[in-house]
C-alpha cells in the first residue's frame, strides 16, 4: 500500500517589497470596460501566471504595467515607479515580450537580436549572448533569415531572444509558448525557473492554463475581473473546497463503502467514483485524511490498494472555479 504526500507549493519570503503593485486598476476603451478594478502584487523572485480565456484583459494588463497603455483610474508600481515615469535605467531592468510580433520583417534573425541589444545599451561584445539565446531557443541555424520568412513559432522565440537578450531583472511575458511545439515547450518552462533560481521576476500570461503548474502564484482572469490569486495547491482547495484524495481498493466499490465513506467526518464535499476499484474523495486536509481512511479501512475490512492525494489538472481546477464565480455573481 503506498501512501503520498506531494511537497507543498513554493511560495514567496514573508516581508518580501512587491515588484509590482497594482492597486484598483481599471482600463476603459471608450465605454467598453477591458478590465476592472484589479488589485494584486508580484514579490521578488517569482513565477507570477496569469491565466484565462482570450479577451479576459491578460494582454491589457500587461500594457498597462509596461507602460503602454495607460489606466483610466487606479494605479500601478513596477519597480517603485508608475509605468509613466519610468527612468531609463528602469526601464533597462525591464523585458517585455508582447504578444504580436513587434520587430523588423525586413531584418533578419541576428539583425533583430542585434537592434534589441542596441537599444538596451549591450557593448559590441554580444555575439556570445547571441549564440547562446539562438542556440537555446533552436534559432542559431537560421539567424540568417529573414524574419518575415519564419513560421509564427520561429516569430515567437525570435520576440523571446530580443526580451531575454539585455538580462532582464522583471520579465513580462505575454503568451510566450503559443504556438510553439510542447517539447519547446516544456524546456522553455524549465528556463524560466532557471532565470527565477537567478532571482528574477516574470509576469507570464497563458491560455494553456496547465502551464500555471509551473508558476509560484496564479492570477485567475474572467471577464475582465481578477477572480483571484493563490498557489496551485490553493486553487485546487479553492476550486474543491479542500484537499482531493483517491482510494483504489482491492475489490470494486459499492454503494455501501460509498455512502460509509461520505459519513466520515473530515469528508468535506464530493465523493466520486473513478472506475470500479476507485474513489475520489475531497476532505479537509489530505495530510490528516489520509491516515484516517487507512484506520477506516483497516477497522471495516475493506481491502486498500493505495490512498494518496489527488492533484486534479489545472484545466480542470480553472473551470470549476470560473463556474463558481460565475454562479455566485
Amino acid at each position: 500500500m503506498a501512501v503520498t504526500r506531494p511537497p507543498a507549493p513554493p511560495t514567496p519570503a514573508a516581508g518580501a517589497a512587491s515588484v509590482v503593485a497594482v492597486q484598483n486598476l481599471t482600463k476603459k476603451f471608450g465605454s467598453e470596460v477591458a478590465v476592472s478594478d484589479l488589485n494584486f502584487a508580484v514579490p521578488p523572485g517569482v513565477i507570477f501566471g496569469f491565466i484565462g480565456p482570450s479577451g479576459c484583459g491578460k494582454t491589457t494588463t500587461v500594457r498597462l504595467m509596461t507602460g503602454v497603455y495607460r489606466p483610466t483610474s487606479g494605479q500601478v508600481s513596477v519597480l517603485g515607479q508608475s509605468p509613466a515615469a519610468f527612468t531609463a535605467t528602469t526601464r533597462k531592468a525591464l523585458g517585455y515580450m508582447p504578444q504580436q510580433f513587434v520587430l523588423y520583417p525586413n531584418l533578419s534573425v541576428l539583425e533583430n537580436l542585434n537592434f534589441a541589444a542596441s537599444l538596451y545599451g549591450l557593448g559590441l561584445r554580444r555575439g556570445r549572448r547571441f549564440r547562446e539565446l539562438l542556440d537555446f531557443l533552436e534559432l542559431y541555424a537560421h539567424r540568417h533569415k529573414l524574419a518575415r520568412t519564419l513560421s509564427g513559432g520561429m516569430l515567437r522565440r525570435l520576440s523571446l531572444a530580443a526580451a531575454l537578450v539585455h538580462d532582464p531583472q522583471v520579465l513580462f511575458l505575454d503568451e510566450p509558448t503559443a504556438g510553439i511545439d510542447p517539447v519547446l515547450r516544456r524546456k522553455l518552462w524549465d528556463y524560466f525557473q532557471t532565470l527565477k533560481e537567478r532571482g528574477r521576476t516574470l509576469f507570464v500570461t497563458t491560455q494553456y492554463v496547465g502551464e500555471a503548474a509551473y508558476c509560484d502564484l496564479i492570477g485567475v482572469m474572467a471577464g475582465g475581473r481578477l477572480l483571484m490569486v493563490e498557489t496551485p495547491d490553493g486553487l485546487r482547495q479553492r476550486a474543491y473546497g479542500g484537499d482531493v484524495v483517491e482510494m483504489c481498493l482491492q475489490t470494486p466499490v459499492d454503494y455501501r463503502t460509498v455512502q460509509q465513506l461520505r459519513a466520515l467526518p473530515f469528508v468535506t464535499g464530493a465523493v466520486t467514483l473513478v472506475g470500479d476499484t476507485a474513489v475520489r474523495l475531497t476532505v479537509a486536509a489530505a495530510g490528516t485524511a489520509i491516515p484516517e481512511l487507512v484506520a477506516w479501512a483497516t477497522a471495516n475490512q475493506v481491502g486498500l490498494q493505495t490512498v494518496e492525494k489527488f492533484e486534479p489538472p489545472l484545466d480542470d481546477v480553472f473551470v470549476e472555479l470560473v463556474k463558481r464565480e460565475t454562479d455566485h455573481a
